[in-house]
């Protein structure tokens, strides 16, 4: 098992993904993504491979939802517009599909509900413990309602979300705009701050932005994968990630 260690007296914040890395809700993304994908390609003249999990990895996850369609559409030579806001589910645009996937999530989302991983909630109240500030960084729209549903809103100082990027006009990852937004929100210098992902984006983000420690989660990807494009250590599991017990005499907020 990889020791891997957040030290107060090196970090003052730590950043999460949550799909994937707090919450399993990255396999009711994929299966969302697939579900549209599949029956997208199957309408459309000529042979298409169907969506798979490499698909999910490789060109949607941890980006904003337009961003996902317009990638994998291209993996398989199609090109569609982008399209506006205020496109509905059933327009012909990376929008309209994006929107379409979200509905097809929110349902799953609704039956299943949104499952904790092992060691996450342990992992934030060790955080909170330490006098680390925590923040979960997510291309959802829905990291509210996922957050609600997992029972995590309470353990969570900062939110830079979908709608935060949108409402700010921060480019998704790999870009690192929304990490910073939210090191900036918790009042901490980027060198000073540990972001955990899972995502190739993710890690490319945090590299990118200058972060003190990037962790990357090893659920789905390749252990190398994440370390080639930048994850400083991997683990396979939060379970993996500990924080020692010295840290500021006090918690402010």
């Amino acid at each position: 098992m990889t020791a891997i260690t957040v030290r107060p007296q090196r970090h003052d914040a730590v950043l999460f993904d949550l799909d994937g890395v707090l919450t399993d809700t990255a396999s009711v993304h994929c299966a969302a993504w697939k579900r549209l994908f599949d029956h997208y390609l199957a309408a459309r003249a000529g042979h298409h491979e169907p969506f798979t999990t490499a698909d999910y990895l490789d060109h949607v996850d941890g980006k904003p939802r337009a961003d996902g369609v317009l990638d994998f559409l291209r993996s398989r030579r199609i090109e569609l517009p982008r399209g506006a806001p205020s496109d509905r589910s059933d327009a012909e645009t990376a929008v309209g599909l994006g929107k379409r996937k979200d509905r097809y999530f929110r349902d799953a989302l609704a039956t299943g509900g949104a499952r904790v991983f092992d060691g996450a909630i342990g992992l934030l109240v060790s955080l909170w413990e330490a006098h680390l500030r925590i923040a979960v960084v997510s291309a959802s729209r829905n990291c509210a309602l996922v957050l609600e549903s997992a029972g995590l809103t309470g353990l969570v100082d900062v939110v830079v979300d979908g709608v935060v990027a949108d409402e700010l006009g921060l480019p998704g990852k790999p870009d690192p705009a929304t990490f910073l937004e939210a090191a900036r929100r918790c009042g901490c210098r980027p060198s000073r701050s540990a972001v955990v992902e899972d995502s190739s984006a993710g890690v490319r983000a945090a590299r990118a932005g200058g972060f003190g420690l990037v962790i990357g989660v090893a659920r789905v990807a390749a252990p190398h994968d994440l370390r080639d494009v930048g994850a400083d250590v991997v683990a396979r599991s939060l379970c993996e990630i500990s924080v020692t017990t010295s840290g500021r005499p006090w918690r402010d907020g």
